[in-house]
């Protein structure tokens, strides 16, 4: 218990030494994974079902050649790659504001630095110490954010074309 207690102080810490910006990055870290998890939970328990009653539609079709049936395998494809799809966009712009998030907590110590110069005239090192830390935390938080995110991204974005495309192939118009 001793220390879980110290491990929420470090982070207590940390937060306080990175300004309120931090809690930004920290929310929206928390919601860009919430969605990141969403994503692998629906390819390894929700994505089955889906495909699987898209090629039970399709092979209950007695014909597959002519134009409707054409028109009607892109609809099966494409109502199951927009579940595929799903979160993806926001997934992108969490990964694409973290870093912006991260930019705002530069800005917002450097605006401490300068308050700090203003004041005691550039004589109080460790008020000056204080802002820098103020704005190169975020900055760290933000890019670590983004890099997990992008990594995950990734990962997601090439599952979602590789399931897209076997269902495509699952869905033949030979037989």
């Amino acid at each position: 218990m001793h220390a879980l207690y110290d491990a929420w102080a470090a982070v207590n810490a940390f937060m306080a030494s990175g300004g309120p910006v931090l809690f930004l990055i920290a929310g929206l870290t928390f919601f860009m994974w919430t969605l990141i998890f969403e994503r692998v939970f629906y390819f390894h328990k929700g994505l089955k079902g889906d495909v699987q009653g898209a090629v039970e539609q399709w092979e209950e079709r007695s014909e597959r050649k002519s134009w409707n049936a054409h028109r009607i395998r892109e609809a099966l494809i494409s109502r199951v790659s927009g579940n595929i799809d799903d979160n993806m966009d926001m997934i992108q712009a969490c990964v694409s504001l973290a870093p912006l998030f991260g930019l705002l907590g530069t800005v917002w110590g450097m605006i401490n630095v300068f308050e700090v110069l203003a004041i005691t005239g550039g004589g109080d090192a460790k008020q000056m110490a204080s802002g820098v830390s103020m704005a190169t935390i975020p900055t760290m938080a933000g890019m670590v954010a983004a890099l997990s995110g992008v990594f995950a991204s990734t990962y997601i974005t090439r599952k979602a074309e590789r399931e897209t495309q076997l269902l495509e192939d699952h869905l033949t118009m030979d037989h």
